[in-house]
């Protein structure tokens, strides 16, 4: 079995958690109420995960996601990522999040589109529900229809997700911008 690390880093929006191994993040779980629990919820995906000091590409990533938190802009386009058991439509969805840029947003029916699925936006949601690198795969910037928030699927949902648009200065409840696509 491959060893799996974990650290807990603070935030400004709170103590994140974040694991990888050998070919890179595995999961990065966003504040619990305690940062007990936000521990254990990356456990429970991650059960024999061991604590300890992250390596250098973990130790830069982390610096750039609290640099992004802190409303610094920041692309964590270079995130290395362990995909392995990710299914291919999730990827796909995963791989376009990845390309909307802070303060920006696009729609689920926009990613599905991208995606050359144009009904498929529910099925975007779901992927993005289950997205195990928040922050990394920026999820939080996928809104609803018209530029409704949506849902979000971490502790605090819809409200943390408005605090981190807010964060990069995107306007949730705005339209995308025309032409993103």
């Amino acid at each position: 079995m491959t060893e799996v690390g974990l650290a807990l880093f603070d935030t400004p929006i709170g103590p994140c958690c974040v694991a990888w191994g050998p070919a890179g993040i595995v999961a990065l779980q966003l504040p619990e109420p305690s940062p007990e629990s936000t521990r254990s919820r990356l456990r429970r995906v991650h059960p024999g995960a061991i604590e300890m000091a992250p390596p250098e590409p973990v130790a830069s990533a982390v610096a750039a996601i609290c640099d992004l938190l802190r409303g610094e802009p920041r692309d964590l386009g270079g995130i290395v990522l362990d995909m392995r058991g990710i299914g291919d439509f999730e990827a796909s969805v995963y791989a376009v999040a990845r390309t909307i840029p802070p303060g920006r947003t696009m729609t689920y029916g926009e990613v599905a589109t991208r995606l050359g699925e144009p009904g498929a936006a529910r099925a975007v949601g779901r992927a993005l529900g289950r997205n195990p690198f928040a922050i990394i795969v920026p999820c939080h910037r996928v809104v609803a229809a018209g530029g409704r928030i949506g849902g979000f699927s971490a502790s605090g949902g819809v409200g943390t997700k408005r605090r981190i648009l807010a964060i990069e200065g995107a306007e949730p409840d705005a339209p995308t911008l025309p032409g993103f696509l």
